[in-house]
């Protein structure tokens, strides 16, 4: 088997940056909206990643675009995409 046959699918999220306090790294918000099983109404939750930002590109407050990616330390296993949209 060659190494492009066993692609496997990376998942990308998109969220709004929380911090950008340490080098080469942010932290990401990301919302998601579950429907309570028992009752019905949709609930918020939210999941903070850290990120791995090579060019400190990110600012607070952009909405930003991570993919998964191998373990860079101890807590970052994503990296930036890309700046979707720069915070005011």
């Amino acid at each position: 088997m060659n190494n492009q046959e066993k692609k496997k699918n990376v998942r990308t999220l998109t969220g709004i940056v929380a911090s950008d306090k340490m080098d080469k790294t942010v932290t990401v918000h990301i919302e998601i909206r579950t429907k309570h099983p028992l009752y019905g109404k949709f609930m918020r939750r939210r999941i903070k990643l850290l990120a791995h930002d090579e060019q400190n590109v990110s600012k607070q407050g952009d909405t930003v675009t991570v993919k998964e990616c191998r373990p860079l330390s101890r807590l970052k296993r994503w990296k930036l995409v890309d700046v979707i949209k720069k915070a005011m």
